[in-house]
């Protein structure tokens, strides 16, 4: 019984800010626990054989992996609600049932709202990591507001370009030292974008649609690539380079300020 007990009153071992209760995040900034990473997903379309919430767990994944390197970060809930086109008439990844948009005003406030409260509870360091290219100049507006309203304070926010950027760019640097080409690596919905996921979510990977359909193509929702010889394996490859970059580039910003 006193076990259990004791097992019960234990804080968990955990980065995710939705796992602790109250008093235990406001010890935790305390104790130095000031930087707050906000996830962004995007629910979309990513062609015939990935789970529309792609961007969700991989910036939740992600995230948590980089707050545990950190190791002074917690990790907000993700952000799953973004700038996707327009419903009327439908634009872009609107024309897939499952994707859901907002405007880019709403997601804007939303994420200003969201860091204005993490400010006033401690946290000094609000880092946005945007997991979709879609709305990265959206993060860029919303860092700017947000450091000149907070310009008398000691608190701050920023986007780290190295996230997406190691996700897109630098993930397909070395899918090509890899043998890899253009045409299949894509820019979504590809053998990029489907090897990520594999690595850190591959329930989420219809393996049969993928291996035996033919190649898809834009009407499938799948742009300039070829998934069908994507692995978990290449896929780790990204997520390393992902978070080692990201990490190294928040230490770098922290210090600066």
């Amino acid at each position: 019984m006193f076990s259990a007990r004791m097992a019960v009153a234990q804080t968990p071992h955990t980065v995710v800010l939705e796992e602790l209760t109250w008093t235990e995040i406001r010890d935790q900034i305390h104790d130095g626990k000031t930087t707050i990473i906000v996830p962004i997903g995007g629910t979309e379309q990513s062609g015939p054989y990935m789970a529309v919430g792609k961007h969700d767990v991989r910036a939740a994944i992600l995230s948590r992996r980089i707050a545990e390197g950190l190791g002074n970060a917690l990790v907000a809930p993700v952000v799953a609600y973004v700038p996707e086109g327009n419903y009327d008439p439908p634009t872009s990844h609107m024309r897939f049932p499952g994707t859901i948009t907002v405007s880019d005003d709403v997601f804007e406030k939303t994420l200003e709202s969201a860091a204005n409260g993490f400010r006033v509870h401690g946290f000094r360091n609000v880092v946005f990591l945007g997991d979709h290219g879609g709305y990265q100049k959206d993060l860029r507006v919303v860092v700017d507001r947000l450091n000149k309203a907070w310009a008398k304070s000691s608190a701050c926010a920023f986007a780290p370009p190295e996230y997406y950027r190691a996700s897109s760019d630098g993930f397909a640097q070395i899918l090509r030292q890899h043998g890899y080409r253009d045409d299949e690596i894509g820019t979504h919905a590809g053998l990029a974008d489907t090897s990520l996921l594999m690595a850190v979510a591959p329930q989420m990977i219809r393996d049969q649609a993928l291996r035996s359909a033919p190649k898809p193509g834009a009407a499938d929702g799948v742009y300039g690539g070829d998934p069908r010889r994507s692995t978990a394996q290449l896929g780790q490859l990204g997520i390393d380079l992902i978070v080692s970059q990201t990490i190294e580039a928040i230490r770098q910003e922290t210090a600066r300020r």
